[in-house]
């Protein structure tokens, strides 16, 4: 049986989560993640140039990378872009969006924390979320413009700045009515990999919701619907990380992407 092909994108290596729960949950597949880390952090782009951005690069690792299906591992671009990719690009796409609503069936205090990027507690899907799934709780959001940044460092090597980090989380603790934060929404697939610093600076011990198991699952529901394209000597081999950018610190993230399981590289130049 012929071995389907993901591919998995993100803005950098946040995605990595995701793949991590995908290579878990579906070692048979041959997993290709592709980071724009020339346009990193995604935070910083104003939207429509992003959503141009995002659907330029995606055609182009289609392209090389011809998969049976595309996983948007990466919470800015999901919420922004995913409708105009899937008017564009006619394969399966699967995105990744806050888990409010596993929050909201969660919770037991009725406060929720949801810890996203800026761009991402900003955008219209997020709020509907919210009124859609938890209009009964108090949702506490905030726009950490910092984390996503502190992870890329963690998993090149630079351990984070406790106090640094305790800052960025703070504004999701608080107690309403006698009641404390209880369940907190990690709204980026970075996030995740700081999970065990943000349980030692928090305030008190909470819930983290990771999205990435849920992702792989539904990758799983998908993949079993699409016939594979099949081998192609062409395309890059499995467990291959494609870089927009060798500029920077790119040489210095090929060590952390082989520790996650992306022993090979290649560089595909899509300047800013």
């Amino acid at each position: 049986m012929s071995q389907s092909r993901v591919l998995l994108f993100d803005s950098g290596m946040g995605g990595l989560t995701v793949a991590t729960c995908v290579r878990t949950q579906l070692p048979n597949t041959h997993l290709i993640y592709a980071a724009d880390n020339a346009g990193f952090p995604y935070g910083a782009w104003k939207e429509q140039a992003l959503v141009n951005r995002i659907v330029h690069v995606i055609g182009v690792l289609i392209e090389r990378a011809r998969p049976d299906i595309v996983v948007i591992a990466c919470n800015t671009a999901s919420t922004l872009a995913m409708v105009t990719l899937r008017e564009k690009y006619k394969l399966p796409f699967v995105g990744t969006v806050p888990a409010i609503k596993p929050a909201a069936a969660q919770t037991k205090s009725n406060v929720i924390g949801v810890l996203a990027t800026p761009g991402t507690v900003s955008r219209e899907y997020t709020h509907t979320l919210i009124h859609t799934y938890a209009f009964h709780c108090k949702v506490l959001l905030h726009g950490a413009r910092r984390l996503a940044e502190i992870a890329e460092q963690k998993l090149k090597g630079h351990p984070p700045d406790m106090e640094e980090l305790r800052q960025e989380i703070m504004p999701v603790f608080r107690t309403r009515n006698g009641k404390k934060t209880d369940v907190v929404v990690l709204g980026c697939t970075h996030y995740p990999l700081l999970v065990d610093e943000m349980r030692e600076v928090a305030p008190w011990a909470v819930s983290y919701l990771d999205p990435a198991p849920a992702i792989a699952r539904r990758v799983g529901d998908v993949l079993g619907t699409v016939r594979p394209l099949g081998p192609d000597a062409a395309v890059p081999a499995p467990n291959t990380v494609l870089l927009t950018s060798a500029r920077g610190s790119a040489s210095e993230s090929l060590a952390a992407y082989a520790s996650m399981g992306f022993v090979h590289h290649e560089f595909i130049d899509l300047p800013v």
